[in-house]
């Protein structure tokens, strides 16, 4: 028997046998040819049979994991049908008179290694994008078999040296009740999508292809980031308590659905969850949410070959507000630039994205594709509890031109004769350090705050959280976090206005009891974490931890706050 650490990405005790997913033998040779028409009909071939594929997996996709997985798998589709991509694969062929594997592999490989050089997250992912299509592709053209995980039908852990998109779109809870994989982290697509299936993954193990071989009987633990191989009768036991004990547990946070969210000493917080399309709004009710928190709109504009129509995004917007009643919606203006780009959108390239042209910045400039989503949000206002947030909100000024374009619309829209709520909030994300600091300022002219921590963490700290090499940066406990975030919530109260969290950090069991204590109001997460964290709440004295506010403060280091916390709360 053995161990393994690595990074608990979903939660979970799994024991099954390890079935190895390996990735075909895609060598070939450079060859010349006679007939360019024959071998650009053949990679031709291989591209259609590819798509019809992708377009399978996309729909199971769509199926089990919802829209905005599926979503995933339209940018692979449009890899294979970019004439960017293919007509240079083409031209090879026809003027150097090679094979098709040869041509594409020259293409790919230009072009994926142009994307990993790049400094954005974005276009890193565009670069595992190419690789997994391609790889699709040289597999028909060289008529090798491709995994499909979709044929799996026994009980098995899934190993790998990392799960693609298409692979983990096809994983069958049913048969696949855990995976395991030497690279990856929290935030990567095989990690969320497997918290999305709620089946236990380990990702960043670093070595678990070669520790483990196909058959062996191995445990994951998603709980703590262990997993174990071949373990004796007693250690399987072990684990099969852990496993009962948490299944016992879903069924005590499964008694909290439909429960307020009230702290030991009678505190009501909110706990609500963020949400990319409309079909992620029955897990929030299916969880027990008390609200949308966080309603990334710019999914609606990914994955198509133009802008979405007004009535497009009407539509989706009515359909999560009347979905969710009178509970309160948070709808995120568009947000597009940094790590997230449209193919028909000619953004400028540049050195530092996530502090470039995006966002509110775009949106301010080319206030033509911004009125056309602001005019369907308030069409759709009157259909439930709408509240508006811009992100990337900087300066007032900036807060004050986006607001006097809402408001344009909505006078338009009246002198229309179309009815709109007169009871939308107006608020904005907290991202940028500028913002926290001057919260105050802010706080006399918006409605309401949502800290959107996971780029407020790596603006304050200098450091990009998909960079592995300053990755220790990424800190949410680090004292300069809590206090910028304890000014927002300070200065969002002293004006009657509330404060939310929309960032990883509601959601962290550490991070709860610092932000109850600190008062914030609402706390926005992924569906699948609101029952756990409803119920650590139930356990814990808001006057208490408001007690150890100013020590928190003061403390030097993130490790200090730890700590400290796992000491007063017991974890």
């Amino acid at each position: 028997m053995s161990k393994l650490k690595g990074i608990a990405a979903s939660n979970g005790v799994a024991i099954a046998k390890a079935y190895t997913l390996e990735a075909p033998e895609l060598s070939f040779e450079t060859k010349k040819v006679g007939d360019v028409a024959k071998e650009t009909e053949r990679l031709q071939d291989a591209l259609d049979v590819s798509k019809q594929e992708l377009e399978k997996i996309k729909e199971n996709a769509r199926q089990s994991l919802g829209d905005e997985h599926a979503e995933i798998f339209s940018a692979h589709l449009l890899v294979l049908s970019d004439p960017e991509m293919i007509t240079p694969i083409k031209d090879k062929i026809k003027n150097e008179n090679i094979n098709a594997e040869a041509a594409l592999d020259e293409v790919a490989n230009m072009f994926i290694n142009m994307f990993e050089s790049m400094d954005n997250a974005y276009m890193r992912e565009r670069a595992a994008d190419i690789k997994d299509v391609t790889k699709r592709v040289m597999a028909h053209l060289l008529k090798v078999s491709f995994p499909d995980p979709a044929l799996i039908d026994e009980e098995v852990i899934i190993i790998a040296e990392d799960l693609t998109p298409s692979d983990t779109a096809q994983l069958n809870k049913q048969f696949v009740k855990g995976f395991t994989t030497n690279i990856g982290g929290r935030t990567s697509h095989s990690a969320i999508m497997a918290r999305s299936l709620e089946i236990p993954a380990i990702v960043g193990t670093k070595t678990v292809t070669d520790d483990v071989k196909d058959g062996d009987i191995i445990i994951v633990d998603g709980i703590d980031g262990e997993v174990v191989i071949n373990p004796s009768d007693d250690v399987i036991k072990t684990y099969r308590k852990k496993q009962d004990d948490f299944a016992k547990q879903k069924e005590i946070w499964a008694q909290l659905k439909d429960e307020p969210t009230v702290s030991k000493d009678g505190t009501h917080v909110e706990l609500v969850a963020n949400i990319g399309t409309p079909n992620d709004v029955e897990g929030i009710i299916n969880n027990g949410g008390e609200g949308v928190g966080l309603y990334r709109t710019e999914f609606l504009y990914m994955g198509n070959s133009d802008f979405p129509s007004e009535d497009d995004q009407f539509d989706a917007y009515k359909s999560v507000l009347e979905q969710m009643g009178d509970k309160p919606v948070v709808v995120r203006t568009l947000d597009i630039g940094g790590d997230k780009e449209l193919s028909y959108l000619d953004l400028p390239k540049e050195m530092n994205p996530f502090l470039g042209f995006r966002a509110i910045r775009l949106c301010l400039e080319r206030d033509d594709i911004f009125r056309t989503q602001l005019r369907a949000l308030l069409r759709a206002s009157t259909y439930g509890n709408l509240k508006i947030m811009f992100p990337m909100i900087a300066t007032l000024d900036e807060f004050r031109q986006a607001k006097a374009l809402l408001l344009d619309e909505k006078d338009n829209l009246k002198g229309e004769g179309i009815d709109v709520s007169d009871d939308i909030e107006i608020g904005i994300m907290v991202e940028i350090p500028s913002t926290a600091v001057i919260a105050r300022q802010f706080a006399k002219e918006v409605d309401f705050f949502s800290i959107g921590t996971n780029d407020l963490i790596q603006y304050t700290m200098a450091a990009d959280r998909m960079n592995e090499r300053v990755s220790y940066l990424y800190q949410p406990y680090h004292p300069a976090i809590l206090n910028l975030v304890n000014n927002v919530i300070e200065a969002a109260h002293a004006e009657g206005k509330w404060a939310g969290m929309c960032g990883e950090m509601a959601g962290d069991s550490i991070a709860i009891p610092i932000l109850l204590g600190l008062g914030l109001d609402e706390f926005s997460m992924s569906a699948t974490s609101i029952l756990p964290a409803r119920t650590q709440i139930k356990d814990l004295s808001k006057e208490e931890l408001a007690s150890y506010k100013d020590e928190l403060l003061s403390m030097s280091t993130a490790d200090e706050v730890e700590t400290f916390i796992r000491e007063k709360t017991n974890q």
